[in-house]
């Protein structure tokens, strides 16, 4: 089966994980925390297992590493050429406070690099896919998919706009967003959830997303693949293309996503240089 194929199968497999999904959204759940104090719910686990289950029956050789799913030792992973990397429910504080902005993301991986990224939105039905040097599309519910984006400068009369997270910031963070509003103007900032964060990207809505704070390996991957196939790329702050190499941690390190053609690209990297020294 071609990696396209594939892409398209799991699109429909990430909107059947939505369906799971919805039936405990706005409902009087119970909430537990993992180790590492993240909530998890039943709406996490029936998306799991809906997920888990489409992509063994879709491609039995290729291994899953789940959020929920994910205690799996290095000595195992590390042999992996190809693996699902999925987060089943993105955004589940989003979730448990009744916000839309939740998400279920999958990426197909091979040899720490993606090959394409799958975001599903369950409340209205929106799926955003690509891949780099395929493409990306948004596509509606019941609608035909179109292609998105990025864009590499605001358009005229629009300011430069950052997307952040509501829950998630850091003292460099903020450094970085005014080094950057000096080079590039006054910055607007966008407010917004999950993996959808890159998705606005993705579509020529914003314009870069910093993250200097902690994310995993599962909250970036599958929207990585969508911004990729978009004309995006995803950087670490030394500059490097963002990979996903087998390793003990699943903690990714710091990011960068923008357009690969930004005119402002070099200046915001030293930025981000800076903050390493």
């Amino acid at each position: 089966m071609s990696d396209i194929i594939l892409m398209q199968r799991v699109v429909e497999l990430a909107r059947q994980a939505g369906e799971a999904i919805l039936p405990f959204w706005r409902s009087d759940m119970a909430v537990t925390a993992k180790a590492d104090e993240s909530p998890v719910t039943a709406a996490d686990l029936a998306a799991h297992d809906v997920i888990a289950k489409g992509l063994r029956a879709m491609a039995p050789e290729i291994p899953v590493l789940s959020e929920e799913d994910c205690d799996i030792p290095l000595s195992e992973r590390q042999h992996w050429q190809r693996w699902w990397l999925v987060d089943p429910l993105d955004g589940t504080k989003e979730f448990i406070a009744g916000s839309e902005e939740f998400t279920v993301n999958i990426a197909l991986i091979e040899q720490g690099q993606v090959v394409f990224g799958v975001v599903a939105i369950p409340t209205n039905g929106r799926c955003y896919y690509g891949a780099k040097g395929f493409g990306a599309w948004l596509a509606e519910a019941g609608g035909v998919p179109k292609a998105i984006s990025v864009r590499n400068t605001p358009p005229a009369g629009e300011r430069f706009t950052v997307v952040a997270s509501r829950r998630h910031s850091s003292p460099q963070q903020e450094a970085l967003l005014a080094n950057l509003g000096e080079a590039v103007g006054e910055l607007e900032l966008a407010n917004i959830g999950s993996s959808l964060k890159f998705c606005l990207l993705a579509e020529g809505k914003a314009d870069c997303y910093p993250r200097l704070a902690p994310t995993s390996q599962w909250d970036t991957a599958a929207a990585q693949g969508v911004l990729e196939g978009a004309g995006g790329e995803v950087l670490g702050l030394d500059g490097q293309a963002f990979a996903y190499p087998p390793r003990e941690s699943l903690l990714n390190p710091f990011f960068l996503a923008l357009p690969a053609a930004a005119p402002w690209r070099d200046k915001l990297l030293q930025q981000a240089k800076g903050l390493t020294v």
